[in-house]
């Protein structure tokens, strides 16, 4: 099998190379130039060797410089003021996940505990089917807009 692929392979790539004939390049009486690959009765044509096109050239273009940084600004009052929301962002995306943690653990609680009791008042009670699924309704509709 191997061998039959070499020689597939080989015979490929010779083919290619006795396939490229010459071609002819000639002016005719109006002044336009004709290639071909018969020279044309009666005319003066030269042989053209065609060669392998060339790679693309590489560019030395330089990339747009990016917008500065929050860490490039050179006004310390605005690089505290920065510090500072980043440093809320990073507390409410704390609590965030943490609410969404606290919503997962309870409608897991509510979907796999059919008798549900909660304190109200001081006082437990059952929390009946209806009031159940509304509660499981409202635990997943609270993961689906924060948690995701």
């Amino acid at each position: 099998m191997r061998r039959m692929i070499l020689t597939s392979s080989l015979l490929l790539a010779l083919s290619a190379s006795a396939h490229a004939g010459q071609i002819y390049k000639w002016v005719d009486a109006q002044g336009v130039t004709h290639f071909g690959e018969q020279p044309p009765q009666g005319q003066q044509s030269t042989t053209v060797n065609p060669s392998a096109a060339p790679p693309p050239a590489t560019t030395t273009e330089s990339k747009p410089t990016p917008p500065p940084t929050f860490d490039s600004i050179a006004d310390p009052e605005q690089a505290a003021a920065d510090a500072k929301v980043k440093k809320e962002v990073a507390a409410q995306e704390a609590e965030r996940k943490k609410y969404c943690e606290t919503q997962r653990n309870n409608l897991a609680q509510l979907e796999n505990n059919p008798r549900v009791r909660v304190e109200e008042g001081g006082e437990m009670r059952r929390l009946g089917e209806d009031e159940r699924q509304k509660r499981i309704a409202d635990s997943k509709q609270a993961i689906k807009e924060n948690c995701q």
